[in-house]
């Protein structure tokens, strides 16, 4: 069991591409998917506690969170990068051709 060590929660955008339903988080740069909305988000939770899990035991927390954006506060607390904006842009028509 992970020992909780960072108090902090993360965006996750869902997406529908075909029949699937993708889960991504830029502030960690994971991704999942499920047959339903539902599915994708219990496996992104499952996704999340396996990235620290594995972070931890390699002993590597620190180095990727700095390397995702994430600033340390304190000896334990992170905070991670916030999202500011999100915006659609035009594709060019030479990306139809």
């Amino acid at each position: 069991m992970l020992k909780k060590m960072i108090d902090a929660s993360v965006p996750v955008c869902f997406l529908k591409e075909h029949n699937a339903f993708v889960a991504y988080s830029p502030a960690l740069d994971l991704t999942t998917c499920g047959r339903t909305l539902e599915e994708a988000k219990k496996n992104f939770r499952e996704a999340l506690e396996i990235f620290f899990e594995e972070c931890t035991a390699m002993g590597t927390l620190d180095k990727v969170l700095e390397s995702l954006g994430w600033e340390k506060q304190g000896r334990k607390k992170w905070l991670p990068p916030v999202p500011v904006h999100e915006e659609s842009f035009k594709l060019p028509e030479f990306a139809f051709a």
